[in-house]
């Protein structure tokens, strides 16, 4: 049999061991935001029911860092970092919630079943202050130092392990 008749079968062969090496291999694409580093983005958005909203100027001037967390009652990962926020607020970390894209009715109801662990809650319902802060989605959340200084982002839910590093991270910046 000629080699010229083996060489699809074996070029095929080599494509299939590529693709099954590469298949279990988690993603290494993380896009962070340009915005760590820098000064929170000027915003001010309007607040849930009779809660006030949440303004940049909210996140700067105190006595340590915040977090600013983006979620929405849509997001099934949100459920999942509730606990963990609830316990970073225990821990003395005041955060602020935005809600992105939402209905009021609808987080007013995700807030009552998963808790509030929120000084404050802003409605971005344009997305406007999340694409500002270079946000690659929900749930986000972002450490502020007291200058109002971006200090870290961390994409995806907060899971238990993270949370003793998120205090750390927070110790650090007070």
């Amino acid at each position: 049999m000629p080699l010229t008749r083996l060489l699809p079968l074996v070029a095929l062969l080599a494509l299939g061991v590529f693709l099954a090496l590469n298949l279990g291999r988690p993603q290494q694409a993380t896009i962070r935001s340009a915005m760590v580093g820098k000064p929170v983005p000027a915003f001010a958005l309007p607040g849930l029911g009779d809660r006030p909203g949440l303004a940049s100027a909210d996140l700067a001037g105190g006595e340590g860092p915040v977090l600013v967390n983006f979620f929405a009652s849509w997001c099934l990962p949100c459920r999942v970092e509730a606990p963990q926020l609830k316990a970073l607020a225990e821990a003395g970390i005041p955060i602020h919630g935005i809600a992105l894209r939402d209905a009021p009715a609808d987080i007013a109801a995700f807030l009552a079943r998963h808790g509030d662990p929120f000084v404050r809650i802003g409605r971005d319902e344009q997305g406007q202050v999340a694409i500002a802060f270079g946000s690659s989605g929900v749930p986000e959340t972002f450490l502020i130092d007291r200058r109002g200084i971006i200090r870290l982002q961390h994409q995806g839910e907060i899971r238990p392990e993270h949370v003793a590093e998120i205090l750390a991270e927070a110790r650090r910046w007070r």
